[in-house]
Order: structure tokens, then C-alpha cells, then sequence
């Protein structure tokens, strides 16, 4: 009953919010089965609807929910679907659903949702809608790939949204990466803000109605709307500035919005009148736009209880941009455009970024985008007034680069604002630059790539690189190929059969081995990244990767531990619960860290995937010895260190670690203990158990 009342409000949300046809009732209806992942369709629907995404987006966005399911009988309602609805279907299932892929999978994902994303933003920012339902529905404990994922969110996708001008989408999901990555924290905000709604809530209305006023007596036809600040914008401000919460001045907020620009500057001028403003907080982004083309005025005034408030004023467009970030403009309007919009210009970075995206590793391409989605935006000239915009924190070679490939590789200084200056001088906003070049320079230094900032003079100097030193590049890459699959306990010829070299060339875009060692050698392809590719073909086929003894890098298998009876596999033992030899124990399959050992009742086996759990039993082995723990609690007594280390040096136990402290009547010591077994570790337990004055002797985590 509860899905066909879910069912019913999905469909009369769509009904409601879009003019559809048979054609299109019909694709809604028989994408509706029942089976499929109603509560994500919900919430991303909503976000759909709020963003204002067209019908082609509904309509493809869930005929990929229904193939996600029912991939065998889904070729009725992908019949039904247009041309265009075809090829967001298709892009759909080219960027899967983040929450089920590894960290390598989840780079490439990012870098094809950026290759999409020059053909149809709207794929793109469901696909963002959807990373907000799954870090919604993450609760914590988290294991390995969940906090991958959500430090892929916090670097990549909000600010992305940021970019975007997705403000609502940015806000939910940084909130979501807040309540995830300090807790603790969050609640207290939490607490903090509900502890003061009903006087946050009637300073407001108060406010509100003065704002109101002014509207009526200027005959402005407005709209006021309030609002308190995200948990996370508080979170960001008390880190980046090192504020307390009292010195936050706009958790409190109000939107006052009207048709034209005068009329912002006119009731800006009659809350001045009224109210007084902060000195400091008072801008003009009309004048002003932000890198991303946000529009408003803001004005932060003390208000009738003697706290402050922020108004921020807007014209209905720049409310619309700021809130969907152009895209009902881009898209849902499809009039022919005489000139670029803002939101055309904003595009053409990402553009760029998929251009320069070619030539990168996984690695490179997702620090260079951390890089320039965080950085703000500065403009530069060239000597003639050609205008360039540049990531904050660029430098003199990336200038010479954007000038054209040429200038940047023999580039030897520049004169900036008419003075001489290095070529690592890090350019300011407005600043006039000639680059002075030498024919006979011999070229860009590698120390080039730590210095600059865009990833487009990255991506034209590992290409100087990668063609002017070949031969150099693949002994580099071959030595650091095969460095990488000895740390996998493997040996290249394992990899490197027909049948897999020539897959994996097909998608890293090589013809050959060498050119393959060249790339890794340039640095624009990853080492670990290209076994791991072998690596998971191996797998797909089920073939048992067998293991080789005695090579030299791969030294875990001293630590003693079998895993289904092979004791070359690669192993760790789990930092949470410090496992010896003697404990009951427990393997399990990490991505990308081989076997993780813990012991079988760690409390961390609740919450990871048991199909990938392994048995495994110990082999003895001489002159093995464990790292653990021990808390020891005593009352206290002025010798009861001296006691404890004279007891232990008479075990002969090596202490690797010792911390003190007296907690109200009890002295609480914890030591970190190098032992061969648990026998040893239970005997010493014992030894100060009997020690006078101790009350409680424990092995801890």
C-alpha cells in the first residue's frame, strides 16, 4: 500500500509540473514498476522539479531508473523515448551510480560526467541529484569507499555546484558532508540554531513586516522571504575565519526580490534609512558579479534585538540564476540566442578542463580539478588589452601558455606592469603581462609542473615531455610499471597477455607497450592506475591470480597469517582492532589494500560486507611480534610509574608507547605493548593485575 501511495504522489508530481502527451503518460506509467528505488526517484524528482529540468529530463531520467532494474524488458519504454531522450538514456548509464563504484571507477566517473557535460548539462546535474540522495542515506559507521565518497563530495561536487550556481543542490549536500565528517560538531550547531529559532523566528517576522512597508510605499511589487543559515556555511565560517558563532553576522538572512535593478537600489537605500548597516557588510555584486555570475546586493543591519541580519536584494532573473544557476535559461528556453549568456561564458571552463582532461592521468585530472573548482578567479591583460581570466594563484608560465603552446615552451621571464619579472611570479587581478621568450631556451623544466596552476599549461608540458623525451619516458615507465604490479605480489608477464594489452590500450588510448611506459613515464598515465585496469580484467574473468613468493617488495607475508591456506597474499592487519597471534581472526577483502586481518569480534564487522569476509588461522613463526594496547587503571599513588615500568623491564617487555594522566581519583595509564603472542600479552596482563593499588587491567583497541 505505502508504494502505491508513493507511486501515485511521483506520478501526480509529474502530472502537475509538466504538459505531457500519450506518448509521455505512457513512458511514466510503465517506468512505475514496482521493484525499482522509489524513495532515490522521489528526491531526485523533487530536485528536478525545483531546478526546473525539462520534460526530456523526466522522461529519460526514469526510463534509466526502470533499465537500473528491469535491464531484460526495458527495450518497450526505450522505443518510446525520442532522439534526444535516447541520448540522455545513454548518458545515464555512461555515468553510473556513484554509490556503487571504487575509487578508481568513481575518477572516471567524474572525469565522463565532465565529457557529458559539454553535451547536456541536464544529465550532469541529476547525476548530481542523485549523489545527493546517496550521501543522504549514509549513516554512520562509515567504511573505506563510503569516506572516499564523501570526500569526493566535499572536494568535487559541491564545489561544482558552486560553479554551477546550484546554491540550494551545493548547500544540501555540504551540510550532508558536515553531518558525516564531524559529527559531534554538527549536532551542537544543530542544537545551537533550534535553541533559538523562536526568537530567531519572531526577529524575522518583525523584520519582515518593516521590509513590507517599504515595499507598499515605494509601490514595489516583492517578494520577502526569510531564512536561516545551513548548518554548513555556519561549520565553514567558524573554520576558515576562526571565529566564534556570536561574530557570525548573516545566520540569520532575508531575500527581498523585485523586478528591476533600480528598485534593489532603492530599497536599499530605505533600510538604510531605518536600520543601521555593519560597517564592512555592505556589497555590491550587480556592480560586482562573483566569479560564478552571482547577482545581488547584500547589507547586513542591526535589527530590533540588537543582533544582526543579512538582506540581500535581487532582481526575479538574478534570484532565478542564483538559485538554479542558468539552466532554466540554457535549457528550457530554446529560442534562438543572438550572444552568449553568462551562463554560456561560465561553460566554457569546462570545456577547457575536458580538452586539457585528455592528456592526464585519473590523479592529475581530479587534483587538477579540485584545484581550479576551489580557486576564485582573477583577470589579466596582455600588452594589446586581450583580457584572460586565471584560477587565483597562477603564475607568469601559465600565462605564456594560454598565449599559445610556443610562447609557453621558451618562455624566460616577463615584464609585468612594465617591471621585469621571474617566471614564477604569481600574478595579481589586473595586471598587464608580455612574456620574453628565447628561441634557443631549452625548453620547460619538469620543476614547471609543481609551480603552475591551470590544467592547461599542465597538459602542454608533459606533452613537451612526453614527445621530446620518448625514449627516456618508456624505461622511466617501464621500471615503474613493473614497480607497481611487484607491490600488487604479481610479475608483468601475469598481465601483459594478448588478450588484455589489447583491451586495456583501447581505453587508455595507446597503440603499443612502449607507448603505454611512455605515458607513464611523462606522468600522463598512472602506474597503479594501469595495473589496476589488469588487474580488474583478471577478475572479471575469475581467473585465481596466483601469487609469487620471494619477490622482493612484497614482504607482508612475513607477518604470519594465512588466508585460504596461501601465505603469499598481500596482508595488513586492521589498525581498529590490532589483532596478534593467538587471536580468533578474520580476513576481509579491502578495495585497492589487499586483505585487511581483524580479530572475530571487532566491532567493525558489523558494518562491512560479509561475502567479502575470508577465512584465516595463523602460521607460527619465530621472531614475529604484534603491536597492542593495554589501559591499566590504579588508584592513585605517587609511584605507581615507577612500579609499573620496573615490573615490566623485569618481563622483559618492550614498551613502545606510554601515556599517563590522573582522571579525578584514579591513575589511568595506557601502553602501547610489543608482544610474540597472546599467551605473552595475557601473562602480562595478569603480572599487573596482582601489582597493589590497580583495580582494572584490559586490553583496548
Amino acid at each position: 500500500m505505502a508504494e502505491q501511495e508513493t507511486i501515485k504522489e511521483i506520478k501526480d508530481k509529474i502530472y502537475l509540473n509538466y504538459s505531457l502527451d500519450d506518448r509521455d503518460k505512457t513512458i511514466v506509467e510503465k517506468s512505475l514498476e514496482s521493484g525499482i528505488n522509489f524513495d532515490r526517484i522521489k528526491t531526485i524528482l523533487d530536485l528536478i522539479i525545483q531546478i526546473r529540468l525539462d520534460k526530456s529530463s523526466v522522461l529519460g531520467f526514469l526510463a534509466y531508473q526502470h533499465y537500473k532494474v528491469f535491464s531484460d524488458k526495458n527495450e518497450e519504454i526505450y522505443n518510446l523515448l525520442n532522439d534526444e531522450e535516447k541520448q540522455m538514456f545513454a548518458d545515464y548509464k555512461t555515468i553510473r551510480d556513484i554509490s556503487s563504484l571504487t575509487l578508481s571507477e568513481e575518477i572516471d566517473d567524474i572525469r565522463k560526467m565532465f565529457i557529458i557535460m559539454g553535451q547536456d548539462l541536464r544529465v550532469v546535474i541529476i547525476k548530481l541529484c542523485g549523489i545527493y540522495y546517496d550521501i543522504k542515506t549514509l549513516n554512520l559507521p562509515l567504511n573505506d569507499d563510503e569516506w572516499h565518497f564523501v570526500k569526493q563530495v566535499k572536494e568535487v561536487h559541491v564545489p561544482l555546484c558552486e560553479r554551477l550556481g546550484l546554491d540550494s543542490l551545493k548547500q544540501n549536500l555540504a551540510d550532508n558532508v558536515v553531518r558525516l565528517s564531524n559529527p559531534d560538531e554538527y549536532k551542537r550547531l544543530l542544537r545551537t540554531v533550534e535553541s533559538k529559532k523562536e526568537e530567531n523566528e519572531k526577529q524575522l517576522e518583525l523584520t519582515r513586516s518593516k521590509l513590507q512597508a517599504i515595499l507598499d510605499d515605494l509601490k514595489i511589487n516583492g517578494e520577502i522571504i526569510c531564512r536561516i543559515k545551513h548548518i554548513s556555511s555556519i561549520f565553514n565560517k567558524l573554520h576558515n575565519k576562526n571565529v566564534s558563532i556570536d561574530k557570525i553576522y548573516d545566520i540569520l538572512a532575508m531575500r527581498v526580490i523585485v523586478d528591476t535593478v533600480d528598485e534593489c537600489y532603492a530599497i536599499l537605500g530605505r533600510i538604510h534609512a531605518i536600520y543601521k548597516p555593519m560597517i564592512g557588510r555592505v556589497k555590491d555584486y550587480i556592480a560586482n558579479p562573483k566569479p560564478n555570475g552571482y547577482k545581488s546586493l547584500h547589507t547586513t543591519i542591526i535589527v530590533d534585538n540588537q543582533h544582526p541580519l543579512e538582506v540581500q536584494i535581487r532582481t526575479r532573473e538574478m534570484h532565478k540564476e542564483a538559485e538554479y544557476g542558468g539552466v532554466c535559461a540554457h535549457w528550457l528556453y530554446k529560442e534562438k540566442k543572438d550572444k552568449k549568456n553568462d551562463f554560456d561564458n561560465r561553460l566554457t571552463w569546462f570545456r577547457q578542463i575536458i580538452e586539457n582532461a585528455k592528456n592526464m592521468s585519473n590523479e592529475d585530472f581530479i587534483d587538477t580539478l579540485k584545484s581550479e573548482l576551489y580557486n576564485g578567479v582573477i583577470v589579466v591583460q596582455t600588452p594589446k588589452g586581450r583580457v584572460i581570466e586565471f584560477p587565483e594563484g597562477s603564475t607568469v608560465i601559465d600565462f605564456a601558455y594560454a598565449i599559445h603552446t610556443g610562447v609557453g615552451n621558451t618562455c624566460v621571464g616577463a615584464k609585468i606592469n612594465g617591471k621585469l619579472k621571474p617566471l614564477t611570479t604569481t600574478l595579481s587581478n589586473g595586471d598587464i603581462v608580455e612574456i620574453l621568450t628565447n628561441v634557443h631556451s631549452k625548453g620547460p623544466s619538469r620543476d614547471w609542473l609543481k609551480i603552475v596552476k591551470t590544467s592547461g599549461a599542465k597538459s602542454k608540458i608533459k606533452s613537451f615531455f612526453k614527445s621530446e623525451l620518448k625514449d627516456d619516458n618508456v624505461k622511466l615507465g617501464k621500471s615503474m610499471f613493473n614497480q607497481a604490479v611487484q607491490d600488487k605480489g604479481l610479475i608483468p608477464s601475469q598481465l601483459l597477455t594478448d588478450s588484455y594489452t589489447k583491451e586495456i590500450f583501447k581505453r587508455i588510448n595507446v597503440d603499443d607497450v612502449d607507448e603505454m611506459y611512455a605515458g607513464i613515464g611523462s606522468g600522463s598515465l598512472s602506474a597503479n592506475n594501469v595495473v589496476n585496469r589488469f588487474i580488474n580484467l583478471l577478475n572479471i574473468d575469475k581467473k585465481k591470480i596466483a601469487k609469487i613468493e620471494n619477490v622482493v617488495h612484497l614482504k607482508r607475508n612475513k607477518e604470519g597469517v594465512l588466508i585460504d591456506g596461501d601465505s603469499g597474499m598481500l596482508v595488513r592487519f586492521a589498525g581498529c582492532c590490532n589483532p596478534i597471534e593467538g587471536d580468533d581472526i578474520v580476513g576481509y577483502i579491502s578495495r585497492g589494500k589487499g586483505v585487511a586481518i581483524h580479530r572475530k569480534n571487532c566491532p567493525n564487522l558489523n558494518y562491512l560486507e560479509k561475502e567479502r569476509l575470508l577465512s584465516a588461522t595463523w602460521q607460527i613463526k619465530e621472531n614475529t611480534t604484534f603491536t597492542t594496547n593495554v589501559k591499566v587503571i590504579a588508584e592513585k599513588a605517587n609511584n605507581n610509574i615507577a612500579k609499573l615500568t620496573t615490573l615490566l623491564t623485569g618481563l622483559k617487555t618492550i614498551i613502545k608507547g606510554f601515556d599517563a594522566k590522573d582522571v579525578g581519583d584514579n591513575f589511568v595509564c595506557t601502553l602501547i605493548l610489543e608482544v610474540k603472542n597472546i599467551d605473552e600479552l595475557n601473562s602480562i596482563i595478569n603480572s599487573i593485575k596482582n601489582m597493589k593499588n590497580v583495580t582494572n587491567v584490559y586490553r583496548s583497541e
